[in-house]
């Protein structure tokens, strides 16, 4: 064993309402009904995160993330509250990234600029694409239309970190559907692009009751090739498996998830990964899922789904769960760093990932190949 390092920390904000539930979504989200308990909730995240808080005296957030569910169905003041309550108790790093996620069909002309005033200085819209048909049979509550006009609305607001969050291989959608989904998403000039397949979760509609027409593996491969070309072509580098960006506009947030860095997760269902300095262990951390359950018991033990601490056995294959995403892979002193364990105790895996083809180590550098990110399953198994 070696000393662990403790990371750079974020705080993720778990926001649990939408408008409608997509089909495809697996996250902790509900359908809003009724008028919904915005000063209740951000009162009990102010007391989640007071019970949390001395799991992390001292140290500063670098990133904050509010996602969900529809962060952007929470009014800017809600925001603002929360932000001015949280700075309060902690040391927010000057030009901390904090992340607003938020869906075309939520957004209100002036509301940006609230947002922007609160604090929230990089957004990400959930668009998914710019075709009509494709967004009507994800169920998605926008059209195209809307997409293009909510993230003018936010660029005239003066954001200029954003995000569009699209998907391929979607319900008969073909080759040059795809291409042209990136194409509109060109014509805005986001900073950032995540582009990721559409993939049928457990328990969720379309696992229950597939639906007709999605791309076989062959047409799926091809989407993503001619889409990764695509991507380069126009400028926005792969960074991560599912993650694009102009030069010097990675999401800080997820690098930091990534690199095995610490993280605050608050809210319902919000998960959070720290590294507590007093006996050199990892604590994984989860809230209760149900928003009513929440509600009622943060701030106290009560409030807890679970602990989890994470023993030396386990951290190599977490840390690499995490690290091998990254297309510019990782320093291999990060690994002792972040984990705690000599490089000798995956000296083994590695030389069998590089003998593969799966891995190029030089100079101190891990990073995954071309065959080793189509097979990153696989990579990442090696190390279990």
């Amino acid at each position: 064993m070696t000393t662990l390092t403790p990371p750079p920390l974020s705080l993720y904000v778990h926001l649990p309402w939408c408008v409608r539930k997509c089909p495809y979504c697996d996250f902790n989200s509900h359908e809003g009904r009724g008028a919904l308990p915005f000063d209740a909730y951000v009162d009990a995240l102010l007391a989640d995160l007071d019970y949390d808080l001395p799991l992390v005296w001292g140290r500063t957030v670098q990133t904050v993330f509010f996602g969900g569910g529809t962060p952007s169905l929470f009014p800017p003041e809600y925001i603002d509250r929360f932000l001015q309550g949280a700075s309060s108790r902690l040391r927010f790093a000057p030009g901390c990234e904090i992340t607003l996620e938020t869906n075309p069909g939520t957004a209100e002309h002036g509301r940006f600029e609230l947002y922007r005033n609160a604090g929230v200085n990089r957004l990400s819209f959930g668009i998914q694409s710019f075709d009509d048909g494709c967004l009507q049979r994800l169920g998605r509550i926008h059209d195209s239309g809307e997409a293009e006009s909510a993230v003018k609305l936010a660029q005239d607001a003066g954001f200029d970190n954003i995000n569009l969050d699209l998907m391929y291989a979607l319900p008969e959608q073909t080759l040059a559907m795809a291409e042209r989904d990136l194409e509109r998403a060109f014509a805005l000039q986001p900073a950032h692009i995540s582009h990721y397949q559409l993939t049928l979760e457990p328990n969720t509609i379309f696992a229950a009751k597939p639906p007709r027409g999605i791309p076989d593996d062959d047409a799926s491969w091809d989407m993503q090739e001619h889409c990764q070309a695509l991507l380069a072509a126009n400028g926005y580098a792969q960074y991560e498996v599912s993650a694009y960006a102009q030069p010097g506009r990675q999401c800080a947030h997820n690098l930091n998830y990534w690199r095995y860095g610490d993280y605050l997760g608050i809210g319902a269902g919000a998960h959070g990964k720290l590294t507590l300095g007093h006996d050199e262990s990892i604590l994984r951390r989860w809230k209760h899922k149900h928003p009513a359950a929440y509600l009622a018991n943060a701030g106290k033990a009560e409030g807890l789904g679970g602990d989890d601490r994470i023993e030396p056995e386990r951290r190599a294959f977490e840390f690499m769960l995490n690290a091998l995403r990254l297309a510019g892979g990782f320093d291999l002193k990060l690994f002792s760093a972040r984990t705690g364990l000599a490089l000798d105790t995956i000296a083994t895996q590695l030389q069998q990932a590089e003998s593969k083809g799966w891995l190029a180590i030089e100079d101190g550098h891990a990073q995954p190949t071309d065959a080793g990110r189509r097979f990153n399953n696989d990579l990442v198994s090696l190390f279990l």
